[in-house]
C-alpha cells in the first residue's frame, strides 16, 4: 500500500510539474525581440507635382505649383517652393528627368529627406 501511495504522488508531481512547466513564457536566452521605433516604421507616401528645377546623378528639385501649398506657406514666402527629392534603387521612373519638364512625384519623408518612391515625367 505505501509503494502505490509513493507511486500515485510521485507521478502526480511530476504532472504538476509538466503543467507548471508548459504555462511558462519561452525563454530568449538573453535575445530581445526587436521593436519598431517611430524612427522605423514607415512614412505614408504624399504626392506632388511642379516643374523640375534642376536633376543630379541622385537627386532632382522640383519647383512646387503654388495651389499646393497651404494659404500660410504662399503668405510666408514670396517665391515658388522647392522641393528636392533623393532618388534611390527603388525609385520608379517613368521618362527622363530634364529640366522645366513637368513631373508628378510620390515621396516619402525618411530622417528629414524627402525620397522619391516614383516620379512620372510628362513629355
Amino acid at each position: 500500500m505505501k509503494n502505490t501511495l509513493r507511486l500515485t504522488l510521485a507521478t502526480l508531481a511530476g504532472v504538476i510539474l509538466v503543467v507548471a512547466a508548459w504555462g511558462l513564457p519561452p525563454a530568449t536566452h538573453g535575445s530581445t525581440y526587436p521593436t519598431l521605433t517611430t524612427e522605423q516604421t514607415p512614412s505614408a507616401t504624399q504626392s506632388v507635382s511642379g516643374k523640375i528645377a534642376s536633376v543630379t546623378k541622385d537627386s532632382f528639385t522640383l519647383t512646387v505649383a503654388s495651389n499646393q501649398t497651404s494659404a500660410a506657406q504662399q503668405l510666408a514666402q514670396a517665391e515658388p517652393k522647392t522641393m528636392t527629392f533623393v532618388i534611390d534603387k527603388n525609385t520608379t521612373i517613368e521618362g527622363k528627368l530634364k529640366v522645366n519638364a513637368n513631373a508628378e512625384v510620390t515621396y516619402r519623408e525618411e530622417s528629414g529627406k524627402n525620397i522619391a518612391v516614383s516620379v512620372h515625367v510628362a513629355s
